[in-house]
């Protein structure tokens, strides 16, 4: 794998620290493992930092073709308090009645 050459040199200190918030216990070869794993993420973010964007507009999908296909809300009447109530097992005038839960 033709890994960057970066800056970024993740310590055993900051592995432990963010294993520990993450609250992941880890072996002493994984701890060494990740020091590289996470440096060369950072350098591959270092490379992409390096893109000139400016003209680049912003995107919702990763595909021009897709679209929202959510439709548009409509206002419609809802139930009565008599509809809502009708095929309720308990109910006190216009209100739901429930089990006590303390």
């Amino acid at each position: 794998m033709n890994t960057p050459n970066n800056k970024n040199n993740i310590t055993e200190e900051v592995v432990r620290y963010v294993a520990g918030l993450s609250r992941l216990s880890l072996k002493k070869e994984e701890i060494s493992g990740f020091c590289g794993q996470l440096s060369d993420v950072l350098g591959y973010i270092d490379q992409l930092k390096e893109l000139d964007t400016e003209s680049t507009q912003p995107t919702i999908h990763a595909l021009p073709s897709m679209k929202n296909v959510f439709r548009e809300d409509q206002i419609k009447p809802g139930l009565s308090a008599d509809e809502a109530l009708k095929n309720a097992p308990s109910h006190k005038g216009t209100l739901f009645t429930v089990p006590r839960v303390i």
